[in-house]
């Protein structure tokens, strides 16, 4: 699943716009794409937990997203595409909302570790992206359409074999749709998780947005960039396998995510104070921290407070409705930011992670 996100989100755009959309076209059907989202994560997930079916929920919106990427290949004109982005990220949106949930829900009973789990995933995506490269430049962008329909395919395929963990018998308000929605956000534990969660995330946008291009512009080369690029992800692949669970032992979830807002406010600082190399080499590691390890105790406080009945639920409104909500608006903030300021937007950055560190406060348990 994430192989199959690695191998087309780089170059996706790039073969829209060759289709012949134009770039101001091209930015109303990214957004379109980005809307949906927002409202298809958490309604499939509520589907999923009120039917107590995760899973096949799961392997349907797999299934159809494979069958949406397949129409990409004879799409022509604004209209096509329009449509079929709506429908590509309606059906890739709940995906890993729903894995999310169903392998929280396993590794609490079976007594695995979620990190490892979610870090083969980061990892898929890495070879993914770097499959990807080959690929386009041995047959083209019509091959990263081929190539994530397949790896699509196959995923769905194996969703038949992942176990549903067993459910506990949900609360008669969980099984409202409506209720069950307000019993999680009623939960104090858990709307602080999901505003941190979204202060600290969300402050990954400006960074997501224009590093490259403030290190280009201070004369960084690409290889530098990549490299630089490629540090991040690999401690944040590090942290979910083999640091990320040790921290959060020591230092319990609360203090882990308050670890992460303190290395949000460092890194940022470094990225608007700074272009040197060495600088940058020592604090982008700190993804790790600020991205991995966040994550994984969140994932903690979310499998200890949320009723049965809710996982979905809640996996949807931390992910969606809270990080990609505030992603979605600080990335526009991030280019007015940038526009009026330049890399002192990133202060503004630091200054959401310093906003999140008292509220980590109230996530002890």
């Amino acid at each position: 699943m994430y192989a199959a996100y690695g191998v087309a989100s780089p170059f996706l755009p790039a073969f829209v716009n060759e289709r012949g959309i134009a770039p101001e076209q091209l930015g109303l059907v990214l957004a379109a794409g980005t809307a949906i989202r927002l409202i298809a994560a958490p309604v499939a997930a509520r589907i999923g937990d009120l039917s107590q079916a995760l899973r096949p929920v799961l392997v349907l919106c797999i299934a159809f997203a494979a069958l949406v990427t397949f129409a990409y290949v004879p799409a022509q004109g604004f209209p096509a595409f329009l449509l079929l982005t709506l429908l590509h990220a309606a059906f890739l949106a709940p995906m890993t909302v729903l894995a999310d949930a169903l392998a929280l829900g396993s590794s609490k009973r079976e007594r695995f570790e979620y990190g490892r789990v979610r870090g083969a995933g980061s990892a898929a995506f890495i070879a993914g992206t770097l499959l990807s490269g080959q690929l386009v430049g041995g047959f083209g962008l019509e091959a990263i359409i081929w190539s994530q329909a397949a790896l699509l395919a196959v995923a769905a395929i194996t969703g038949f074999f992942v176990p549903e963990f067993a459910h506990e018998p949900p609360a008669a308000a969980a099984r409202k749709p409506a209720a069950g929605l307000a019993l999680l956000l009623r939960i104090p534990l858990f709307r602080n998780l999901v505003i941190v969660a979204a202060l600290v995330l969300g402050s990954h946008a400006m960074h997501d947005a224009f590093a490259v291009i403030r290190w280009s512009a201070a004369g960084v080369s690409a290889s530098s960039a990549s490299l630089l690029w490629s540090l991040a992800v690999a401690a944040e692949v590090v942290v979910f396998f083999i640091v990320g669970p040790r921290l959060i032992a020591r230092l319990t979830p609360a203090g882990a995510i308050a670890l992460a807002a303190l290395c949000g406010v460092a890194r940022w600082a470094v990225m608007a104070h700074t272009t040197d190399l060495v600088a940058l080499a020592l604090v982008q590691p700190l993804h790790g921290v600020t991205f991995a390890l966040l994550h994984l105790a969140c994932m903690r406080l979310i499998a200890r407070t949320v009723p049965p009945g809710l996982e979905g639920s809640a996996q949807a409104i931390y992910a969606t409705v809270g990080i990609g909500s505030a992603t979605a608006l600080l990335t526009f903030v991030s280019g007015h930011l940038y526009s009026r300021i330049g890399a002192e937007g990133f202060w503004v950055m630091a200054a959401l992670c310093a906003a999140a560190l008292p509220l980590t406060l109230k996530l002890r348990t």
